[in-house]
């Protein structure tokens, strides 16, 4: 990543985090983080990780909502940015908040001396 794709990430989360949290009532948002924006070289678009906290519904339905969102986000990105194209927003589920949240357990039950939980299963 190039400082310059760097540096609009960054713009466009904090922006996005900002409008989402002060414009936006959409009920199927749940709690929710922006996580990590990475845009391609040519700025035509952003992935943007979020984390949901909550049931599988719940992250489904956030994503869904934000995606409803992206035409109005961009719009509002178009304002801020200021750049000749204003990239495409592709949101992605972040799943490093569920990953550090089985490693916390496993190593709970190793230190407890209990066998670990196979979620597997």
């Amino acid at each position: 990543m190039t400082r310059r794709t760097e540096r609009v990430g960054t713009v466009i989360q904090r922006s996005l985090s900002e409008f989402l949290q002060r414009q936006v009532s959409d009920p199927r948002l749940g709690f929710f983080t922006l996580s990590t924006v990475n845009t391609t070289p040519d700025l035509s678009q952003a992935k943007i990780g979020v984390s949901v906290m909550g049931s599988e519904e719940e992250k489904a339905s956030t994503l869904e909502a934000l995606t409803d969102l992206a035409p109005r986000l961009r719009k509002h990105l178009s304002g801020i940015l200021q750049t000749r194209i204003v990239p495409k927003l592709i949101f992605e589920l972040d799943r490093n908040l569920d990953h550090g949240f089985r490693i916390d357990k496993l190593l709970l039950d190793i230190e407890r001396g209990e066998k670990p939980a196979n979620d597997d299963e």
